[in-house]
């Protein structure tokens, strides 16, 4: 296919690639090495050159996501054009430019004075993807509930000021920067050492944490990891914030972990401006997982594991798809089968397998993401429905929960070895025309072939 005026960097994907990222720009100055450093990171970009082209493009592709140049005439309401463009598709948009500090809250996704290091646009573009996925599926979660009679609680926001956690010793770029996120009406709470910031950080919740890096990056880095090791702390953004630039590889530090890293020398109102979109983007994330997760107390759900029931999932699976459809993402479905190992066999006999598998199942629940749904088609037999996934990531996903349960050892009774319990695994990608019932048989047909 001969590129359409405006798609210039589509020549240069490789045969098979599917870009990822629409970048509307009017040139290459400000965010070609940008698309450079995403493009080897192996977020593909295509660009468009303007706000028309732009549109045609995301018609044609069924893009993630946006990062736009803020210098384009009519930027502002063209955001509003792309993301209409492919509604009822949610579609996060990074904004740069100095002109996009000024714009107000919520114009685009995230702002940006100038481009961030590859290794953090990727990081916070895969996080607002996710959250985008995660929020259509709320609203698919909350339709299927309501047509069976049991509503979902809405997913409302935390309405109280956010909560920011500064660590680190004085300083005055420290000190300007908590002032900034005061004056945002972020409650701000400083903690000179590592040991009083994890004091406060099991104490009460957090919505971002920003480190001060000063001379000595170890507390920050410490804390930092110390989160990320937490299953409770470890969403929390956390910021680090340098006393320079140039002081540390920016690459590693993302690798950690950190969500943004800012120098010194950025305006402390910007910085102030990315740590509350970031902490409001935390808050938003909470409410989502919390609205999601009530369906396990609802009367619809398994009761030993709170996981979908057949009938439940089934309902579910259709209107996922069709979701799918009208959004043009992938969907797959994995089915999971518990493995007739001797040592299953074993602890079937005595019904220390029944008595187990209420925790498998809480475990399945658990391991999954946000947007997933779980559900349990027989006393043995589980199935995942995973939206924007397509087959052979399913598979990985499937593969991981399956390792993580085969590592835990179950209760055989007395004077008996614990026992483990291995899956079979089953994955199938919904094909064009191909309806729910069809591909979850598919799935399980897999699971046989695999076996």
């Amino acid at each position: 296919m001969r590129p359409r005026p405006g798609w210039e960097r589509l020549e240069i994907l490789p045969l098979g690639s599917d870009p990822r990222i629409l970048v509307v720009a009017p040139d290459d100055d400000l965010i070609g090495p940008l698309c450079q450093g995403l493009d080897a990171l192996g977020w593909r970009t295509v660009t468009a050159r303007s706000l028309g082209s732009a549109i045609q493009v995301l018609i044609d592709w069924p893009l993630e996501t946006v990062i736009l140049d803020a210098r384009l005439p009519d930027a502002v309401e063209g955001i509003g054009a792309l993301r209409q463009t492919v509604t009822p598709r949610r579609l996060p948009v990074l904004a740069i430019g100095p002109q996009a500090v000024s714009w107000e809250p919520g114009v685009a996704d995230i702002v940006m004075s100038g481009p961030p290091h590859a290794a953090q646009a990727a990081l916070r573009l895969e996080n607002l993807v996710r959250s985008a996925i995660a929020e259509e599926e709320v609203s698919l979660r909350e339709a299927t509930f309501a047509a069976r009679g049991q509503p979902l609680p809405i997913a409302e926001v935390d309405a109280t000021p956010l909560r920011v956690l500064a660590a680190g010793k004085p300083d005055r770029h420290f000190l300007a920067l908590s002032n900034a996120l005061t004056a945002r009406g972020c409650e701000v709470v400083a903690a000179p050492t590592p040991y009083t910031a994890f004091d406060y950080l099991h104490e009460r919740p957090f919505d971002a944490a920003v480190l001060w890096g000063a001379e000595d990056h170890t507390p920050a880095l410490s804390i930092a990891s110390g989160m990320k090791r937490n299953t409770r702390l470890y969403h929390i953004p956390a910021v680090l914030y340098l006393r320079g630039s140039g002081e540390i590889n920016l690459s590693e530090l993302y690798n950690r972990g950190f969500a943004d890293v800012a120098a010194a020398d950025t305006p402390e109102d910007e910085t102030a401006e990315r740590i509350t979109a970031l902490a409001r983007a935390h808050r938003r994330h909470v409410a989502i997982r919390k609205a999601l997760e009530s369906a396990r107390g609802s009367g619809l759900t398994d009761p030993t594991t709170g996981l979908f029931t057949p009938e439940l999932f089934a309902s579910h699976l259709a209107r996922v798809a069709e979701g799918a459809r009208l959004r043009r993402r992938p969907l797959s479905v994995a089915v999971l089968r518990v493995s007739e190992s001797e040592a299953v066999a074993e602890a079937r006999k005595g019904g220390w397998l029944d008595r187990a598998l209420p925790q498998i199942g809480a475990m399945v629940s658990r391991l999954i993401r946000t947007e997933d749904t779980a559900a349990r088609l027989s006393p043995d037999v589980f199935a995942l429905a995973l939206p924007a996934t397509q087959g052979p990531a399913g598979r990985i996903a499937a593969d991981r929960i399956a390792a993580v349960i085969g590592c835990t050892a179950f209760d055989a009774g007395p004077d008996r070895s614990p026992f483990v319990v291995e899956f079979e695994v089953g994955v199938a990608e919904v094909s064009v025309g191909e309806s729910p019932a069809a591909v979850l048989e598919r799935a399980s047909r897999d699971v046989r072939t695999s076996a």
